[in-house]
């Protein structure tokens, strides 16, 4: 078996930037556990899997330990290789998920603007345990229908956050969101999920679905400029407009091979 793989640098600008994701396309569904075991090989925090359909593709998304319900730069990487790669034609492709609807992307020249479920947040008590995980008092937390997000003072705490992983598998929750009001945006964002083979993601869109409307009501605004401030680092446009959100970001090529099984 020959499996076509691309791995791209999503919401970034130039190489080596942004949040790589392995993307890979197939004539038809192979075993889920073959589909796990590639994503482990492939080691990065998400592999998308694409199947073409009638009206666009279906589309999973694995970590090296899990499939995913939702994964925003995987799903921006996928809509790159078929329009740059494969010869989308269109300047829209829809993607079919299993646990996220009907979601689409569309290239606005060297953007791409994914159109996304909205995630609202609601406040919840600290959880048991999330003080010494993070090691720091959160201001406010919320929780939201995968992830946790906890709120701090400023974008230096962001970047100063130095969680204890193991404890931080403990807290029940997909992922822990970490975000504060940008200096030179309208907010920044950290993104841990320990729990499902992610330490910290370097950009994460899905967490974006929550931070948009989140920050939209805070701001009194509905267009975001956001950056995540991981180590790599990305740069995300996002608006957000009823039970959607839109989020945008460029992607740059990296590799292209074949998965020989």
């Amino acid at each position: 078996m020959k499996i076509p793989i691309y791995q791209v640098d999503a919401f970034a600008s130039e190489i080596f930037s942004g949040n790589p994701a392995a993307v890979c396309v197939l004539d038809a569904w192979i075993d889920d556990n073959l589909l796990q075991s590639i994503a482990a090989e492939n080691n990065l925090s998400e592999t998308a899997f694409l199947v073409q359909n009638d009206t666009g593709f279906d589309l999973r998304w694995f970590t090296p330990v899990t499939e995913v319900a939702l994964c925003g730069h995987a799903t921006l990487a996928s809509a790159f290789v078929l329009f740059t790669c494969r010869n989308w034609m269109a300047n829209t492709v829809k993607f079919r998920t299993r646990k996220s609807g009907e979601l689409s992307v569309t290239m606005h020249d060297d953007l791409l603007e994914m159109d996304f479920p909205a995630r609202p947040a609601y406040p919840r008590a600290l959880p048991v345990g999330l003080t010494e995980a993070l090691q720091f008092t959160p201001e406010a937390v919320f929780a939201s229908a995968e992830d946790l997000m906890v709120v701090l003072e400023s974008e230096s705490a962001v970047r100063a956050v130095q969680p204890d992983f193991e404890a931080l598998r403990r807290i029940e929750s997909r992922g822990i969101i970490v975000t504060a009001r940008g200096d030179r945006s309208d907010f920044v964002s950290r993104f841990f999920a320990p729990r499902v083979g992610v330490p910290e993601d370097p950009v994460t869109g899905s967490a974006h679905c929550v931070l948009t409307q989140y920050w939209a009501t805070v701001l009194g605004k509905t267009a975001l400029h956001a950056f995540q401030v991981s180590k790599r680092g990305g740069e995300l446009f996002c608006s957000t407009s009823g039970d959607r959100v839109s989020i945008s970001g460029k992607a740059v090529f990296y590799l292209e091979g074949t998965i020989t099984i």
